[in-house]
């Protein structure tokens, strides 16, 4: 049984280049961010997450996040079920790599999606962190409305992604994705799916389109936290009609469900105190 979960614990480095634990602090949003599902010290596209991770640290001008990474690692419990988050902050005016060892939240298969008529409230969309704060309010808005999730859509009405999700959908044997051109998220589960696509020989394709196309077709919202799960009902003033029955979506659950591997640095069975 997985012990109980403790509350958020905040770590960052110390005078002498360990993690040492920092009193909580809310603050402002971060300058860069990255989380990821671990169940029992297992996880998903680590590697992705490192390196999105570490382009956006260098982007937002933070120091190299090599040795932080290692020992931030090292503080994610062995057992239970966790979202850790890493952040670049800023301090003070200081420039610091963070780690939030986070309790997981409840995983759900399927997601109800808000569609606003409002654009995309995003400064910086390609780098996750400094947004986070306009998001959780929009997703807010979506559970207000009975959805799970809210879609960002350009100026002019382009689908973009989810306030935390990535968007994928299937279109004649295809599995869709928004252009890269567009002003999105790199998403690491994204990438996943579509790289097993093409593995599989499906047949993978980038458009431009508004939400009204997405009628009657499969959609999926997909993250590190849920994995992938199949679009069940629109609502909000820019709902398109009924999605299509998840066809593919099952399958494409089991196999995220078992791409989780060993997180390959040693972890603590501890909750938080991790040792090397």
């Amino acid at each position: 049984m997985s012990p109980r979960p403790s509350p958020e614990r905040l770590f960052g480095l110390g005078v002498g280049g360990g993690l040492v634990e920092l009193p909580p602090a809310p603050g402002t949003a971060p300058l860069a961010a990255d989380s990821w599902l671990v169940s029992d010290g297992r996880a998903r596209e680590l590697r992705r997450h490192r390196e999105r991770f570490a382009a956006a640290v260098a982007e937002a001008g933070g120091p190299d996040t090599g040795f932080f990474w290692e020992e931030a690692m090292a503080r994610v419990p062995a057992a239970g079920d966790w979202f850790p988050r890493v952040e670049l902050a800023d301090s003070a005016g200081e420039l610091r790599l963070r780690i939030r060892i986070r309790p997981a939240p409840v995983r759900t298969a399927e997601v109800r999606v808000w569609v606003p008529d409002l654009p995309d409230p995003r400064r910086t969309p390609r780098r996750k962190g400094p947004d986070l704060a306009a998001l959780t309010g929009l997703r807010a808005e979506a559970v207000a409305a009975g959805a799970d999730e809210a879609l960002l859509t350009t100026p002019d009405g382009l689908l973009l992604e989810g306030a935390t999700t990535s968007v994928l959908w299937w279109e004649d044997g295809a599995l869709c994705t928004a252009d890269p051109a567009l002003p999105t998220l790199p998403g690491v589960t994204r990438d996943w799916a579509l790289a097993r696509a093409a593995a599989l020989g499906v047949p993978v394709r980038r458009r431009r389109i508004r939400p009204a196309e997405l009628a009657g077709r499969e959609v999926w919202c997909v993250n590190a936290l849920h994995g992938v799960r199949p679009v069940t009902a629109w609502t909000g003033p820019a709902a398109p009609p009924a999605p299509a029955p998840p066809e593919h979506a099952p399958t494409w659950r089991t196999a995220w469900h078992e791409a989780a591997e060993p997180v390959p640095v040693p972890v603590s069975p501890t909750e938080g105190r991790g040792t090397r």
